[in-house]
């Protein structure tokens, strides 16, 4: 594995966020003053394809990048696109079972509004309707 891989396979794996691109070149610009943006984007890419790392895409954001260490899933938040990791049960037998084909892998994203986001839209209706 090449260096800027290496890095920023590291900058994923040591992070407690789901990392933009553009947050992981920020970080390996701390370290790596050469690096530019293309060679993180495709380094993204070839440690993505290698399985390891998962890509997060949620619609309307800027795709995010995740650690592979312990199989999860997330809530995605569809107002603010804030990611949050949840811990549920493997569905990859159930998978298997119940469509009779050999699953590689699935990626869980449930959306739904943040406390954040939810708080700030019930404050808004409570302001038009006088309360």
């Amino acid at each position: 594995m090449r260096e800027n891989a290496r890095q920023i396979l590291e900058i994923i794996n040591n992070s407690d966020e789901h990392l933009t691109a553009e947050q992981v070149y920020l970080h390996l610009k701390e370290n790596n003053s050469k690096a530019v943006l293309a060679t993180v984007y495709n380094n993204l890419a070839s440690l993505y394809q290698k399985g390891l790392i998962r890509k997060v895409a949620v619609a309307g954001f800027p795709d995010r990048y995740d650690k592979m260490e312990v199989r999860h899933d997330h809530l995605v938040c569809k107002r603010c696109g804030s990611l949050t990791d949840i811990m549920l049960e493997d569905l990859t037998a159930k998978l298997e079972q119940e469509t009779g084909i050999h699953v590689l892998s699935y990626d869980l994203n449930i959306d739904y509004l943040c406390p954040t986001c939810a708080a700030e839209l019930e404050e808004g209706k409570d302001k038009e309707a006088g309360i």
